[in-house]
């Protein structure tokens, strides 16, 4: 369980990850530091401080047949405009952002041994944002030092991410590609940290995508997945309230049936050669309007996940 205590830390961090969506970022809060009480799983093996992925791989004959939904794509590319719009259909997203931070930085600073006090840890490392939208994760983690290259199959929001990112001479080294996780390993890229949030629950096919992830992350380098349970109470918040009472979402962003579980997620990612190590869970409190990471993964919830070495 998590503590209050911890809780109340956590808090603080969010505040410190919201700060990276500016040009000038502060340090995280010292006493996160310690080891997060989220869910873990004991049977996945301990993750592997290794060096930055910066040699080529091998020669591959990977080939996967594309996860990409149609109907999701199109669906997108009509709000592609909106994504910088804080009060717009993404709206959820910037209000959810600082809080996936908060466990980014915390789980990756910790993974490859970097520093949590400074402004940029993950200098030196290669990330890839993977369905990257208008670019809302990619530039905290290009301010927080990392490589970036961030990527979605729909034109109108690279373009929009290019546009924006431009507009800053750190976020401008964003590397924004048109592409597909599949067409990058095909090209045989491999990154530190390969991640995917909210994306999972609007691909064709979540096990082959998982594979590209895995594919696509480097031996004994993380990934990271957030959606959303599919559980009845996600339908009644995330479906129900956010999309047909709040209208925080254009009616019909999600289909109940496409979410996954966390132990189908987890047994996806293991067949994938991906450990799930942690879980959390990302809970709106509606008195206060915020975001905050918790225990009760049962709606929104974010993994961990470290590749198996090879």
């Amino acid at each position: 369980m998590v503590s209050k205590h911890l809780l109340a830390r956590l808090r603080t961090l969010n505040l410190s990850a919201l700060n990276c969506s500016r040009t000038t970022i502060h340090c995280i809060d010292p006493a996160v530091h310690h080891k997060f009480q989220t869910r873990r799983y004991s049977y996945a093996p301990p993750p592997s401080s290794l060096a930055p992925a910066s040699i080529p791989p091998q020669a591959s004959n990977f080939r996967s047949k594309s996860s990409l939904n149609e109907t999701e794509l199109i669906k997108f590319a009509s709000i592609s405009e909106t994504w910088w719009d804080a009060e717009g259909p993404f709206k959820p997203l910037h209000a959810m952002n600082p809080t996936r931070l908060a466990f980014i930085r915390l789980t990756l600073c910790r993974h490859f041994g970097k520093d949590p006090y400074c402004a940029r840890p993950f200098e030196g490392l290669k990330f890839v944002d993977v369905g990257c939208g208008g670019g809302i994760l990619s530039e905290p983690l290009a301010r927080m030092g990392a490589s970036v290259t961030g990527i979605d199959a729909v034109d109108k929001n690279i373009k929009i991410a290019q546009l924006h990112a431009d507009l800053d001479h750190i976020t401008s080294s964003i590397d924004y590609r048109c592409t597909t996780a599949e067409k990058l390993v095909e090209e045989q890229r491999r990154f530190d940290a390969v991640l995917a949030l909210e994306v999972i629950e609007h691909v064709a096919e979540p096990a082959d995508f998982c594979k590209s992830l895995s594919a696509l992350t480097s031996s004994g380098g993380a990934t990271l997945i957030s959606t959303i349970n599919r559980s009845m109470r996600a339908y009644a918040t995330a479906i129900f309230m956010a999309e047909y009472v709040l209208h925080w979402l254009p009616k019909g962003t999600h289909e109940w049936s496409s979410f996954l579980t966390p132990e189908e997620l987890a047994l996806i990612l293991q067949r994938a050669s991906i450990s799930v190590q942690e879980m959390a869970g990302i809970v709106y409190n509606p008195l206060t309007g915020r975001w905050s990471l918790s225990d009760d993964i049962s709606v929104n919830f974010i993994a961990y996940a470290t590749k198996n070495i090879e």
